[in-house]
């Protein structure tokens, strides 16, 4: 089992963090702690939930609770771009890299599910 930093979900979700807290560093002072603080933390627990994956003997439902949380980083980053708070070149950078860690997490679930319990 490689150490969960080692991963490449793991650095995909480390760069997710820190894009997002450089474009949520713009966003006006009436949304930031309401939208940005939320981004910020989601992103932070998608990298705990990757680390309890990797230690985990049944992975699949913590996979699924990154998933979701990853959903939501979409619709607020989806959200924030809309409301004009971010750009669309910042928007597409993020997403970009949250559909990566969505591949990387589905085909980790599926063979999670397929591997023999023990």
């Amino acid at each position: 089992m490689a150490l969960h930093h080692q991963l490449p979900i793991y650095k995909l979700a480390y760069d997710l963090l820190s894009v997002t807290t450089d474009i949520t560093r713009n966003i006006p002072r009436d949304f930031k702690r309401l939208i940005g603080e939320k981004v910020r933390e989601e992103c932070v627990e998608i990298l705990v939930l990757i680390f309890r994956a990797n230690v985990a003997r049944n992975k699949t439902p913590h996979i699924e609770d990154l998933l979701e949380r990853l959903q939501v980083v979409e619709l607020l980053l989806r959200l924030s771009k809309d409301k004009r708070f971010i750009s669309t070149k910042q928007y597409a950078r993020a997403i970009e890299i949250t559909d990566g860690i969505g591949r990387q997490a589905t085909g980790w679930k599926r063979h999670a599910a397929a591997a023999p319990a023990v």
